[in-house]
């Protein structure tokens, strides 16, 4: 049997087409494979860039808050801490009769056989008016009872600009 070499040719021919066509197509395939790569990796860093600036301006914002916080606190206890120095003042002058707490009375509604004057003395600024001293121990007491008062109007003040703090847009 005769070898037909047109045949072997033709396959031989056909052969390297297929070759040369599977080699350019693998080459652009490989291009294909490297550009997309290529943009998946920009946008995964540009993914990675707007994940860090947000976590960025979340950590600002954090930041801005506390700062914002401790000057209020900071605030807040000067305030307290002037209340309770005045609230120490006052007891020690109270203490020492320094000063004296006193009431004023209605004279008209002074009881029968009660000797408070109708009248106020001379160099009386009150214009008529009756006061009765207060005891001592009482005037500590009012003043106990107001220093408690004045401590929970600047907690209550204290917490409310912490609220405003955290959430300003209810407060607008």
């Amino acid at each position: 049997m005769p070898i037909p070499w047109r045949v072997i040719g033709i396959l031989l021919l056909a052969a390297g087409a297929f070759a040369a066509a599977w080699q350019f197509q693998g080459w652009r395939y490989e291009r294909q494979l490297a550009e997309q790569a290529r943009l998946n990796a920009e946008t995964l860093n540009q993914l990675t860039q707007t994940a860090a600036a947000a976590q960025q301006a979340e950590q600002d914002k954090r930041l801005a808050l506390e700062q914002r916080l401790a000057a209020s606190e900071q605030t807040h206890y000067r305030a307290l801490s002037d209340a309770q120095r005045d609230q120490d003042r006052l007891r020690d002058r109270l203490a020492t009769a320094d000063v004296r707490l006193s009431v004023l009375l209605d004279a008209s509604d002074a009881a029968p056989g009660c000797n408070v004057p109708a009248t106020a003395g001379a160099g009386n600024v009150d214009h008529a008016t009756v006061r009765a001293r207060l005891d001592p121990a009482h005037a500590q007491r009012i003043i106990a009872i107001t220093d408690t008062g004045d401590r929970g109007l600047i907690a209550l003040q204290a917490c409310q600009a912490y609220v405003r703090a955290l959430a300003p847009e209810h407060f607008e």
